[in-house]
């Protein structure tokens, strides 16, 4: 049941991600669907986490406020996995999702999910971090997930949701719908303070 505090918003998610779409879904929100197409790109010397909440706020940001009413909340997510400093981004091919993969194999690394809800009224930016481990993957395993599963709308080359989650991740210390791309029970706290 929604809260009563939630009844009559009028959400806006500005992202094509379908898992996010399941996700907004099964927390029993009912909202529009507006996919912003931008360029992600950020300022040099940024942090993960700074890169993370930079790019969600400028989806928000990119949205027409005029179109909103009072009741209208503005959701843009932005997910980021990194190894130290190193930022994992979208792999654009098999080359660049097997490398990523290498990169993950047998390490710890970061997902950092920034979320931005904006309204006419004012605009609220939250991240939520989780630390992944992942067991040595074969150079077998790498091939046939990217064969059949080919993540490259996925940040870091990979779905926890898939095949390459259930035999690969030894650990998740932190939120598992994070990892997903959206952090769900710190955004459903989050729109009720909103």
């Amino acid at each position: 049941m929604i809260d009563v505090r939630l009844k009559g918003r009028h959400i806006i998610l500005a992202s094509e991600s379908p898992r996010r779409q399941y996700l907004l879904k099964e927390l029993g929100f009912d909202f529009e669907i507006c996919a912003m197409h931008l360029e992600e790109t950020y300022p040099a010397g940024l942090t993960p986490v700074q890169i993370a909440c930079y790019l969600a706020e400028m989806k928000a940001n990119s949205f027409d406020t005029a179109r909103l009413d009072k009741n209208s909340i503005i959701l843009t997510a932005d997910t980021i996995v990194s190894i130290g400093d190193e930022i994992l981004g979208k792999p654009r091919n098999h080359s660049e999702a097997v490398d990523m993969l290498k990169k993950l194999s047998g390490c710890r690394h970061e997902v950092i999910t920034a979320v931005c809800l904006k309204s006419k009224q004012k605009t609220r930016i939250f991240y939520v971090l989780t630390s992944v481990t992942f067991k040595e993957l074969t150079n077998e395993e790498i091939n046939y997930y990217i064969e059949n599963f080919r993540p490259f709308d996925k940040a870091g080359g990979y779905g926890v949701q898939e095949w390459i989650g259930y035999i690969g991740i030894t650990n998740i210390d932190g939120s598992f719908f994070n990892v997903m791309g959206l952090p769900v029970r710190e955004l459903y706290e989050e729109l009720l303070a909103f």
